[in-house]
């Protein structure tokens, strides 16, 4: 036996003390940072009603799997967020004694909603996959896009919360086809919102495949079906629309395209576009200013994970995670494969970051479907939220690992570009386990933190509270542009407060086929004053504000600032 010095024995002690320090600490971080966010089911309270279908008649066509996204937006400039959801229709084999169509919820306070559909005249009926919403002519109330299974719908917003379809009219329709995601963008910087339609397949009843997977009826997978180019539409500001698929470069790929999201990523002034594409790999459309397009996907380090392996994707939304003024995507996929975070490493190239991160904690066993980057707790990150839910309803007769519910995924950025799953201590909200597609993210009671909205297959919808006890302080941003479109879509805010920079864009369709955001919201710790708001508009220039108060939505006028 050896026998220890007195300083040996002392420094032993010091050593186990502090590991004993180190563990406590530790466990207390844990702790605390599961109760810094807490999502509360509010759905009972709303009086939301809406009841999702996927229109399936057991036949297991291709599309029942995808449906559908959702719209948050103030559709009637009240200045609260009202909600939009999708449905489903009718497939070949199924009646309905009552069609399903989409609905919209007005927001009237106080967690309450009211059903406006019909006297807003947005009950479509064609089958709902992905929608983006914009002010394409530029008149100051906000318009809605359909991408569906059939023709796709442009309701114009008449001012006086009712809308009309002027898709054939404008030139939109899109052909008979599977819609995607959609997004509006000033892809040309003219001042006009211009219109991108993913599609995902080219499938008719007479190219419907069976598939059995041991005996037991499923769903053919993508690559049954024939990938389609995009189609992107130029505004010509008259109401309607040409086509320039072809000429701008995108109409010469053809993909799977699931979720998209159109963001600057290497801050050259014009807006690019992330294609999430089904099996194949990922599109980055790099747009050279005139609205011409190169895909770079490969190139850029995109387009497949860190192994070189491409992925289900489903869903993508673009955050600057890391506060490093890039911006960073995120993909949702299918089961087995994680969930990717790319990492923007500012020379137009990205990096697969997510074991690095932990960014695709809890995600490997799941479908995943709609997220995004939210700060939650207004700490100054950007914490992850994702949707989850088995596209196969009946995957449980023939994989005893696998489940058509799921509980969703809290992913919380500890501040030093790691990410914790803390979806078991984040409320009740994370406990509702259904099949989850899109998922919305705005401040639906104004109280100046981000709720959450989520469209369930076959089910009802989730609405989850923000009850987050330790909030920082925040300020949210809207837009008004006057030689820019006119709610600022592709816009850069940048906000600095002391030590903190943030960095931000307006986006018209992201996450799985779905709209929200566009209320830039920025979360500021405790810091009790900003210093600098810029915001670099589409069409070039930039205006400069100081010395700004927290805690408030401020609406911003192009012109109004410094001007650079």
């Amino acid at each position: 036996m050896v026998k220890l010095s007195r300083v040996q024995e002392g420094g032993r002690r010091v050593r186990q003390r502090f590991s004993l320090v180190l563990v406590f600490l530790c466990v207390l971080f844990q702790i605390c940072a599961g109760g810094s966010i807490v999502l509360r089911d509010v759905t009972k309270k709303t009086g939301i009603t809406f009841r999702h279908t996927d229109g399936s008649s057991g036949n297991h066509y291709v599309m029942e799997t995808v449906t559908a996204g959702l719209a948050l937006f103030d559709y009637d400039n009240d200045g609260d967020i009202d909600i939009y959801f999708l449905n489903g229709a009718p497939l070949k084999g199924r009646k309905f004694k009552t069609p399903p169509m989409n609905a919209l919820y007005r927001n009237d306070g106080d967690w309450k909603f009211t059903d406006v559909t019909k006297e807003a005249g947005v009950d479509d009926r064609e089958y709902g996959l992905g929608v983006a919403v914009g002010d394409y002519d530029n008149d100051g109330d906000l318009d809605v896009y359909l991408n569906s299974y059939g023709p796709n719908v442009l309701y114009r917003n008449n001012g006086n919360g009712t809308f009309t379809n002027v898709a054939k009219q404008a030139g939109v329709t899109n052909d008979f086809k599977v819609g995607a995601g959609a997004c509006f963008l000033d892809a040309d910087k003219d001042g006009d919102l211009d219109l991108y339609v993913s599609n995902y397949l080219d499938f008719s009843y007479g190219k419907h495949v069976p598939i059995m997977q041991r005996g037991i009826p499923a769903y053919a997978t993508p690559r049954y079906f024939l990938p389609l180019p995009d189609n992107l539409y130029r505004n010509n500001g008259d109401g309607t629309f040409k086509d320039i698929s072809e000429s701008s470069g995108v109409g010469l790929h053809a993909g799977w395209g699931m979720g998209i999201v159109c963001a600057d990523y290497d801050n050259d002034g014009d807006t690019d576009v992330f294609i999430g594409n089904d099996v194949a790999e990922n599109f980055l459309f790099r747009n050279d200013g005139t609205g011409k397009f190169e895909e770079m996907g490969l190139v850029s380090g995109c387009a497949y994970d860190l192994h070189g392996d491409q992925h289900g994707s489903m869903g993508v939304d673009c955050g600057d995670y890391n506060n490093d003024g890039l911006f960073d995507f995120y993909v949702t996929s299918y089961e087995d494969q994680l969930a990717t975070l790319y990492r923007n490493l500012g020379d137009g190239m990205f990096e697969d970051v997510t074991m690095l991160t932990g960014a695709g904690a809890g995600t490997l066993p799941h479908v995943t479907w709609g997220n995004s980057f939210v700060d939650f707790d207004n700490d100054g990150d950007r914490d992850i939220f994702v949707a989850c839910g088995h596209l196969q309803d009946n995957v449980g007769l023939y994989d005893d690992t696998k489940t058509y519910l799921a509980r969703n995924i809290l992913l919380m950025n500890t501040g030093d570009g790691k990410f914790i799953d803390i979806s078991d201590k984040a409320g009740d909200g994370m406990n509702v386990k259904l099949s989850s597609r899109g998922a919305g993210f705005d401040d639906l009671d104004n109280d100046g933190d981000i709720d959450v909205v989520i469209l369930n297959s076959r089910r009802e919808p989730t609405i989850l509270r923000n009850d987050s006890p330790s909030k920082g302080h925040w300020i949210q941003v809207r837009l008004r542009g006057i030689k820019s479109n006119r709610d600022g879509v592709g816009a850069h805010v940048k906000v600095v407060a002391g030590d903190l920079t943030l960095l931000d864009e307006v986006h018209s369709g992201r996450g799985y086929q779905s709209h929200y955001g566009m209320r830039l919201h920025y979360g500021l710790g405790n810091r009790e004053k900003i210093d600098r708001i810029e915001v670099r508009w589409i069409g070039g220039g930039v205006d400069t504000f100081k010395d700004i108060a927290v805690d408030q939505l401020l609406t911003i006028t192009e012109g109004t600032g410094r001007t650079q």
